[in-house]
């Protein structure tokens, strides 16, 4: 049986979305964040496979969503060296914190429902499915992901996992433009309401209010391209490992996007 393996360079681009220049630049970047120490930190015990073999794992499985007795045969090892590689190099994907920025550049918010099995964390959500509450932010200028928010029980909405998520801090100082779910969060640049007595808009609203729109939209389209790794549309893990998952993604994406 023919196994994946990242010395093959028409493995990574299906697998990751990376180019291999851009593959080669994160396993450096790995490896710089520990990525070549031993496996479990046992003397003696060696990782079956090597680091861009154990970083394309990681990817494939994000991107895929397969099984761990799927992903491990597919790179020729079990099922349980397989979720090794994962939980440990998962992290080290992580994405790193946004530089401070000047305080014109606007972040951009928005949350988004990842289907979760672990009910621990997971709450019954409009999707109609088990799911947590994902607040992610991008750069407005960029497109690249910035921020990320703990992830949160599903069934609050986002003006409330705005806060309890951490987000807000991350983004402090920053202009926050958002949709209209965020009343309450005065901070947030929100587009205008109707009157409570129903009358229209004046047209300078309703215009700044399509100029909102076509800005945030960018936000939703972050969302879209994350979702690209099905690993978000149906989480299976641990809800622990979510926020390290989703900001490895946000990682990934960000690679993908700056070329």
């Amino acid at each position: 049986m023919q196994v994946i393996s990242a010395a093959r360079t028409e493995w990574i681009f299906p697998f990751t979305g990376l180019q291999p220049a851009q593959f080669r630049r994160l396993v450096r970047l790995v490896a710089e964040r520990g990525g070549d120490a031993i496996a479990d930190g046992r003397p003696g015990r060696q990782w079956a496979l090597d680091l861009p073999d154990r970083v394309l794992l990681v990817a494939a499985y994000w991107r895929t969503n397969l099984t761990m007795r799927q992903i491990g045969p597919l790179f020729g090892v079990s099922h349980s060296a397989a979720h090794r590689v994962i939980d440990t190099l998962g992290p080290l994907l992580a994405l790193a914190p946004a530089r401070r920025r000047p305080a014109e550049q606007i972040a951009i918010v928005d949350g988004t429902l990842i289907p979760t099995r672990d009910h621990r964390l997971a709450a019954p959500s409009k999707n109609y499915r088990y799911s947590t509450n994902l607040q992610v932010a991008i750069d407005a200028s960029t497109r690249l992901v910035i921020a990320l928010g703990d992830p949160q029980p599903g069934n609050r909405n986002d003006t409330i996992v705005y806060r309890t998520s951490g987000i807000d801090q991350k983004l402090d100082g920053r202009p926050v433009m958002a949709d209209g779910g965020y009343q309450g969060n005065r901070e947030v640049i929100m587009p205008y309401r109707k009157p409570r007595d129903g009358s229209p808009l004046p047209g300078w609203k309703q215009d700044l209010n399509a100029q909102h729109r076509t800005v945030r939209a960018q936000v939703e389209h972050a969302l879209a391209r994350m979702k690209c790794f099905k690993i978000l549309r149906d989480y299976r893990r641990a809800a622990r490992t979510l926020a390290d998952t989703a900001s490895g993604i946000a990682h990934l994406h960000n690679t993908i996007l700056a070329g």
